[in-house]
C-alpha cells in the first residue's frame, strides 16, 4: 500500500451501522482469496450457523446480561481478523496453515474467516466451557463447508484441526498457539466499542464491563510505523481503559502474535478531569504495560 498509515478497518458504533460495512469489508479483504471468499458466502448463508448465532446471542444478552456475542459480533470480529492476518501477511509472517504444510496463504484466510465468525457459538449452551462446546457445534458446519471447497479429506482434516484449535483457545483457556488463533483472539478483543456495550446496559447490567464498553468510540486496525499492526482506540471517557486492558490487551499479549501488535489508547472526551487521567497511552512492547505518551 502507498500509506503506510492507512486505515484497515474502522470499528465503532452504531453497529447496525456497521452490519453492512463489516460484510463489505470481509469481501473486499478477501477478494485475492477466492475459495475465503467461498468459504464465508457459504457460512453466511448457512441456516444452522445462524440458528447458533441467534441462541448465543440470546443467552449471553438475555440471560446472562453480557454484551453481544451474536452474528454482529461474529461478522465485526471477522471483518478484524481478515484485516489483521493480512498485515500480518505483508509483515513477512508466515501462519501455521502455510508452516505445516497444510495449505497455502489461500487457504489460511479460510481457516481465520471460518473459525473467528463461528468462535462463539457455544455461547448458546452456557457461558461456562463455551469454547469446547463450540467445538462441537462447528464440527458439522465445517465438515459441510469444507467439503464443497477441498476434494481430499486428509487436507479438509488438517484444515479443520486449525480452525478447531482456534475456536477452542480463543479466550486464552488454554492460550492460542497457532498464528491464526492469535488472530481470531485479538479480533475478538477489538469489538470493545460502545455499541456492543449499550444493549447489555440497556438490559440491566450495569458494572465495569458495561460502564467501559460505553467508554469506547471507535477501534481503528492500521498498518504501524515500528511494529506492523497498530490497534487505535479512541475513547470519549477514561473509563475504556479497563476495557482496553482487560479484553484487547490481555489476548494481544497473551497470543502468538503479540510481537507484531501494539495498542494504542487516546480519549477525546472534553472533561478536564479525564484529560488528566489519560490522554494517549500505548502498549510498551517490553514491559507489557500501556505508558503515557506525551
Amino acid at each position: 500500500m502507498s500509506d503506510q498509515r492507512e486505515r484497515i478497518i474502522h470499528i465503532a458504533s452504531p453497529k447496525s451501522r456497521l452490519y453492512v460495512e463489516a460484510d463489505q469489508s470481509i469481501r473486499k479483504g478477501l477478494e485475492p482469496y477466492p475459495r475465503a471468499l467461498a468459504a464465508y458466502e457459504m457460512l453466511s448463508k448457512d441456516p444452522e450457523a445462524r440458528g447458533h448465532w441467534d441462541m448465543a446471542n440470546y443467552i449471553t444478552m438475555h440471560k446472562l446480561g453480557y454484551n453481544d456475542h451474536g452474528r454482529v459480533h461474529a461478522l465485526l470480529t471477522g471483518a478484524a481478523s481478515v484485516a489483521i492476518l493480512q498485515l500480518l501477511v505483508d509483515a513477512g509472517v508466515r501462519p501455521d496453515t502455510v508452516e505445516s504444510g497444510v495449505g497455502d496463504l489461500e487457504d489460511a484466510f479460510v481457516v481465520v474467516i471460518l473459525s473467528t465468525m463461528l468462535h462463539d457459538i457455544g455461547n448458546q449452551v452456557h457461558r461456562e466451557h463455551h469454547e469446547a462446546f463450540g467445538v462441537t457445534l462447528a464440527l458439522p458446519i465445517l465438515n459441510r463447508i469444507l467439503g464443497e471447497l477441498y476434494p481430499k479429506p486428509e487436507q479438509r482434516i488438517e484444515l479443520r484441526a486449525l480452525m478447531l484449535h482456534s475456536i477452542y483457545s480463543h479466550d486464552l483457556h488454554p492460550e492460542p498457539l497457532t498464528i491464526e488463533a492469535g488472530v481470531t483472539a485479538v479480533a475478538d478483543g477489538t469489538d470493545i466499542t460502545k455499541g456492543r456495550g449499550r444493549k447489555a446496559f440497556s438490559l440491566g447490567s450495569i458494572d465495569i464491563h458495561s460502564i467501559s464498553a460505553l467508554a469506547v468510540d471507535e477501534v481503528i486496525i492500521m498498518r504501524g510505523d515500528a511494529i506492523p499492526i497498530e490497534i487505535r482506540v479512541r475513547m470519549n471517557n477514561a473509563a475504556g481503559i479497563f476495557q482496553v486492558e482487560e479484553t484487547l490487551t490481555k489476548k494481544v499479549l497473551r497470543s502468538p502474535i503479540r510481537d507484531y501488535v501494539t495498542v494504542v489508547a487516546t480519549s477525546d472526551t472534553n472533561n478536564d478531569h479525564d484529560h488528566r487521567i489519560i490522554q494517549r497511552v500505548r502498549l510498551h512492547d517490553r514491559e507489557d504495560r500501556f505508558v503515557l505518551e506525551e
